[in-house]
């Protein structure tokens, strides 16, 4: 029996150690390698200007050449303004790298040695650079599609005679949420069977006809296939692309060969991230944390350090983000992320 990938030499090519043995030069280089390559040439944050500009070496920051701003490796990314080491940051992408089934703001803390209030806004940025760096071109070939729902639990009454039947509608919460998943099959070669290569996640407040069809027709291109459940909310795709149903009341697959399995995979990882890390997620961030598990999903047989390296990058190309400026000091997301 051959090795799983995950447990060969090929999938550890990284180790949080050797990330904290880094010089604050090397992790300075490092970053910078990153986000503009490995030339002498850099972009200005605020003019654009690529080219050679003028490097103050006592400082570590460039002076733009044309409008004379003076900016440094992580100045306009979603890292700037930072207080501490560089390859704090770097290592705590590492540890976010590794920790397959998720990581809570709590134990990131303590592999950093800082509080918890900084770890928790550092692992909300790394989040946010994953959802605006995304890929959301249209999904093509077979497609697994299928929705869970989440903070809607309600405790029942200790009383028989007391409790209420949760499945109403009126007896509901209204923060329950829908977490919509769209996976995409990958080619099977041979025996060899890679599952997903490609998987994209919203939030809506409920699995209904309209939210579904509006994701398929704008995420999904047409000539695919669907695969779905028995949910009414998929009937509408019928009329425009062919799908597949499976009916989970009597199988997981049908005589045919049609199942959501991909889906469900993705929902598992999910779960485990939801009761085994994170314990909870909030409405305003929900969709932050299902995109997380679609890309651990994704990025599942790719070695750690390519990991890593793919998620420094796209820390260095995401924006400023003002949800996670003074997030302790009351600037906080007021609206959630629905829809797309």
């Amino acid at each position: 029996m051959s090795q799983h990938f995950l447990l060969s030499a090929k999938a550890r090519t990284l180790s949080v150690r050797k990330v904290m043995d880094l010089t604050n030069d090397q992790a300075f280089q490092l970053f910078k390698e990153m986000r503009w390559g490995s030339g002498d040439e850099v972009a200005c944050p605020v003019c654009g200007t690529v080219g050679k500009h003028h490097f103050i070496s006592t400082r570590k920051q460039w002076r733009c050449k044309d409008c004379g701003h003076t900016f440094s490796v992580t100045s306009g990314t979603i890292f700037a303004f930072h207080k501490l080491p560089l390859r704090v940051y770097l290592a705590a992408i590492a540890i976010y790298t590794n920790a397959v089934k998720g990581l809570s703001a709590l134990q990131l803390s303590r592999d950093l040695g800082v509080q918890y209030k900084t770890a928790f806004v550092l692992a909300h940025k790394i989040r946010e650079s994953l959802i605006k760096c995304r890929d959301d071109s249209p999904l093509v070939g077979e497609i697994h599609v299928d929705g869970t729902y989440v903070n809607g639990s309600i405790r029942q009454k200790n009383k028989k005679k007391d409790r209420i039947d949760r499945r109403l509608a009126e007896n509901q919460k209204p923060s329950k949420r829908c977490v919509f998943v769209m996976r995409q099959k990958a080619e099977t070669t041979g025996n060899l069977i890679k599952g997903s290569n490609k998987t994209i996640t919203f939030v809506i407040r409920a699995e209904n006809q309209a939210d579904v069809s509006k994701l398929a027709n704008q995420f999904v291109k047409k000539g695919s296939i669907i695969c779905a459940d028995e949910s009414s909310a998929y009937d509408t795709l019928h009329a425009k692309f062919e799908t597949r149903r499976v009916n989970h009341t009597k199988e997981y697959r049908s005589d045919t060969g049609t199942t959501n399995n991909l889906a469900e995979s993705y929902f598992s990882r999910f779960r485990r991230m939801q009761y085994g890390q994170t314990h909870k997620f909030g409405n305003q961030y929900l969709a932050n944390y299902a995109n997380e598990a679609a890309y651990r999903e994704d990025t599942r047989r790719k070695s750690n350090g390519e990991i890593f390296i793919d998620i420094t990058m796209k820390c260095a190309k995401t924006r400023i983000h003002h949800d996670w400026c003074g997030y302790w000091q009351g600037n906080k997301r007021q609206s959630e992320r629905l829809g797309f």
